[in-house]
């Protein structure tokens, strides 16, 4: 039976495992292997899941299975810094939905239903109007699962992806 949780700082190295693992579902296709590696090791690595995992205003929720960590998901209940998600978002204060994915071979099995009613349940705890994210643009089957849960586009930001800039969608939802 998988169950959700608060992450703790003994969950990190299997974080930085599942990270570098699902991360690579979520890029564009033809991603050059180089700026993936590159994400990975700068932005997924052991150094910044401890700080989430210390960070007050950062929230990490893992599902589990067994001990094994199928899925997990950061929010960061503090104020974007980013002009064009500020400029973008209509429901303020708002959490971002920083980081949400489940392990590949899980994909379809209800893993990432269950991770964002937990999430959301969480980000609402945090006395927030709204919940946002960015997302490739290209991500169909990630834009799919966010619009099924109540999340709309509400304009776009930039991404520096290794040593491309993309081009993400915002997407919003309010919080209960």
């Amino acid at each position: 039976m998988v169950e959700f949780r608060r992450a703790v700082l003994v969950d990190r190295d299997a974080l930085v495992e599942l990270a570098a693992l699902s991360f690579p579902h979520s890029a564009p296709p033809g991603t050059d292997p180089v700026n993936l590696q590159h994400h990975i090791d700068q932005q997924l690595n052991a150094e910044k899941f401890a700080w989430y995992l210390c960070h007050p205003e950062v929230t990490v929720l893992v599902a589990e299975e067994d001990g094994a960590l199928l899925g997990y998901s950061v929010t960061v209940a503090a104020p974007s810094q980013d002009s064009e998600v500020v400029a973008a978002l209509s429901l303020t204060p708002a959490v971002e939905l920083s980081k949400f994915f489940v392990h590949p071979e899980r994909f379809g099995a209800g893993i990432a239903a269950g991770l964002m009613k937990t999430t959301l349940q969480e980000a609402a705890g945090s006395g927030a109007q709204g919940i946002w994210l960015g997302v490739s643009s290209v991500n169909e089957r990630a834009i799919r699962f966010y619009q099924k849960n109540g999340f709309s586009r509400v304009g776009m930001k930039s991404f520096l992806f290794g040593t491309v800039l993309e081009r993400d969608f915002v997407m919003q939802r309010s919080l209960p």
